[in-house]
């Protein structure tokens, strides 16, 4: 399975399986989505820098994306999803409303994208997650949790690998993403550095194996 980051929150997993598109965004973050297809999309909240199911076609194998925005079980043409309900901010979404957190199994891989989530993960949270291979985790601030926060979900979790998102690029609109903490603050924070790279290969699950997370670091471009 191939992951690459498309921008903001938006990720493309493809696999023997199919295809997933995460948090889709409209071209109010700053830059343009580019021409994606997905079997399954994961919609995390219904904001408009993640809820552009609209922009996302379909592949050969399916008429319409199947597209998933409420917490729950889903399978798809062997693709398994789990949602999990949490909130956009630490005050149980009375500033933001609610986030759902989606386990993907994918090509034997599970990744966990939490979407913007706003909080730490109380233990029963954690206990109900199974061992995470890849994690996509927001680490900007203001609207999602920060680096400090970021690096303790990330310890709480403990994946095999680590990717961050939604952070702040020279690509996104400063009026209203201007404040979030960079991708290079996020580093600070956790202790750790990585290249950026195009994409993260895997060819099956890893968090058995692996005793230290690993930190990845994606650029924002989809490449066939």
């Amino acid at each position: 399975m191939d992951i690459q980051y498309v921008g903001h929150s938006c990720f493309r997993l493809r696999g023997k399986e199919g295809i997933v598109i995460t948090d889709p965004f409209q071209s109010s973050v700053g830059f343009s989505m580019p021409a994606l297809r997905a079997d399954v999309v994961t919609l995390s909240h219904d904001h408009g820098d993640h809820n552009h199911a609209d922009g996302v076609k379909a592949t050969a194998s399916r008429e319409n994306p199947f597209v998933i925005r409420e917490a729950g079980e889903y399978e798809v043409g062997g693709i398994t999803v789990f949602g999990y309900p949490s909130w956009h901010d630490d005050q149980k979404g009375e500033e933001r409303g609610r986030n759902i957190m989606y386990s993907i199994f994918l090509d034997d891989v599970h990744v966990l994208h939490l979407g913007d989530l706003g909080h730490k993960l109380d233990q029963k949270t954690i206990e109900a997650i199974p061992a995470v291979d890849v994690l996509l985790c927001p680490v900007g601030g203001i609207y999602t949790i920060n680096a400090k926060v970021a690096s303790e979900v990330i310890s709480s979790l403990e994946p095999a690998t680590v990717i961050p998102m939604h952070y702040r690029t020279d690509q996104h609109d400063t009026e209203t993403f201007g404040e979030l903490a960079t991708v290079e603050d996020f580093m600070k924070e956790y202790g750790k550095t990585a290249q950026p790279q195009d994409k993260l290969r895997l060819t099956g699950g890893k968090a058995a194996e692996e005793t230290e997370t690993e930190l990845v670091v994606l650029d924002a471009k989809v490449t066939d």
